[in-house]
């Protein structure tokens, strides 16, 4: 089983060892972030889309349809009770493709990458508690 390590650094920002890369998160103002480096939602929703971007681009990369000019655009909205990201919209744009006949196929390729894949069918998440120490700060 692959495993992704976050450690807290101090002063509510966390960083995250991915591979060769190092990434930094900070919280809401309202949990004491300083808007230093993206929250856990922001990366989450840019995880969506860019999975979408890559599977589609790839597919029309293959199938020789433009993808310069392509975004990814992902909008929700928050809610409270519990906090949570809901009513995810995502929105490919191809400004400058001849898609027309090949709309459905970039529609399965972008409902079938990893990340949307896992969305839709997390069926369980296991949170388990380690104690290390004696539980003083």
């Amino acid at each position: 089983m692959a495993k992704i390590t976050t450690t807290y650094k101090g002063d509510m920002l966390f960083e995250t060892p991915l591979g060769n890369h190092t990434l930094v998160t900070d919280v809401p103002a309202a949990m004491g972030g300083e808007d230093r480096a993206p929250t856990p939602p922001q990366i989450f929703v840019a995880s969506l889309s860019t999975c979408v971007a890559a599977m589609v681009t790839n597919y029309c990369q293959n199938n020789d349809i433009c993808v310069e000019g392509l975004t990814v655009d992902v909008d929700f909205e928050k809610t409270d009770s519990p906090t949570r990201l809901t009513d995810l919209k995502i929105t490919i744009n191809m400004p400058k493709a001849d898609y027309l006949d090949r709309e459905k196929a970039i529609r399965r390729v972008a409902e079938h990458c990893p990340v949307h894949e896992t969305i839709i069918a997390v069926e369980s998440m296991e949170i388990a508690m380690v104690a290390n120490g004696n539980g003083k700060k």
